[in-house]
């Protein structure tokens, strides 16, 4: 696993600091990089209990990790500390990893929270409509406006934090939740179908083409499958698209999801 190169001497240094302290606060939240590691240690140390987008499997006591944050009110520190030492009395144990390796599992568990946008900044709700329509609307839908090849973001104020939203506005390539894989499909007579995996078995596969229709194919009838790594949504960089815009955008969001 590849090691965070920028600052990463000075985020390990954090991390052991905060780790001794007691700090509540994860020095990697939000940190495209340190998810992006996260997701990978995730799905290597802990899918086959909680499932591979971390909300649990049916007949295995592991608990949704997406809504600890908000039903057990928990603290980065606590579930550092759970990760590390395990949690007494259950199946879940505990585990060897690095002070570093541990913050990023919690920053990727950070990341698919859904526990809500806590101190949003200020925001011009109008300003924050126009640019959702500009620069969302094309994959995503919220409010009755929008297209349906991303996730509706009508109510993701109210699960996600504002880093991890942020975050994934940065660099949606760090997590990309199930439903939502990019996959490249050239069926026997050459005709190519490009979108995103829904659901497959063993012999056939159902997605959402790039036209947003609804589709399923037999895998008999394909001559490649190509799952592509990353998201289909762009990287928005902040010379692209300022943070003040981001926070306009996220109040346009919320102002809709309370009503």
């Amino acid at each position: 696993m590849k090691l965070l190169r920028s600052g990463s001497l000075a985020a390990l240094l954090f991390a052991v600091a905060a780790s001794l302290c007691g700090q509540p606060v994860n020095p990697l939240e939000g940190d495209g990089r340190a998810i992006r590691g996260g997701a990978a240690l995730f799905r290597a140390q802990c899918a086959a209990c909680h499932g591979a987008d971390a909300k649990g499997i049916a007949n295995i006591d592991a608990p949704d990790l997406t809504r600890i944050w908000s039903r057990q009110n928990l603290s980065a520190d606590a579930v550092f500390g759970s990760i590390r030492n395990g949690v007494p009395g259950s199946i879940m144990p505990s585990h060897s990893l690095t002070d570093t390796e541990v913050w990023m599992l919690v920053a990727y568990l950070q990341s698919v929270a859904e526990s809500g946008v806590i101190g949003l900044p200020a925001g011009d709700i109008s300003a924050g409509r126009m640019a959702f329509v500009e620069s969302c609307s094309k994959c995503h839908r919220a409010h009755g406006l929008g297209g349906s090849l991303g996730p509706n973001l009508s109510s993701i104020t109210l699960q996600r934090s504002l880093a991890s939203l942020v975050a994934s506005v940065r660099d949606p390539d760090a997590s990309v939740r199930r439903g939502y894989k990019p996959v490249r499909l050239v069926t026997s007579g050459g005709y190519e179908i490009n979108g995103l995996i829904k659901s497959e078995d063993a012999f056939s596969m159902q997605l959402q083409d790039d036209t947003e229709r609804l589709r399923s194919v037999t895998k008999a009838d394909l001559q490649t499958v190509e799952r592509l790594s990353g998201s289909l949504m762009p990287e928005f960089a902040p010379f692209e698209l300022v943070d003040q815009e981001l926070f306009d955008i996220f109040n346009f969001l919320q102002d809709g999801a309370r009503e």
